[in-house]
């Protein structure tokens, strides 16, 4: 998987990328010239200490990385909101999974 890591990186795609959100997470997809993707995951201090931020970010890597078919060219930022942390990795998967497909759907239009 390629992540994202630089600050600015995160900040252009927040200011240029196009938005998609559920009640717990918002994805930001910006187009890219480079065939493979970029995703970078955001969680915010309001979420928790360090140790709930680290594991929710590694859940949703292992969701991305197994169930999400994501598509090449674009560049992603999955940004955590509210009570990301408290749900199980069940509905995790189905939310960050729906997330995709509703993008998908929302590009086809």
């Amino acid at each position: 998987m390629h992540r994202l890591r630089k600050n600015k990186e995160f900040n252009y795609i927040y200011k240029k990328g196009e938005r998609v959100s559920t009640e717990h997470f918002t994805l930001f997809v910006v187009k890219s010239k480079f065939e493979n993707y970029k995703i970078g995951f955001s969680v915010s201090k309001k979420l928790g200490k360090a140790n709930k931020r680290n594991k929710l970010k590694r859940r949703l890597k292992e969701i991305c990385r197994r169930y999400v078919k994501i598509p090449p060219y674009r560049n992603y930022v999955l940004l955590a909101r509210n009570d990301a942390q408290n749900v199980d990795f069940i509905f995790l998967k189905e939310e960050v999974v729906k997330l995709f497909e509703k993008y998908e759907k929302k590009k086809m239009v």
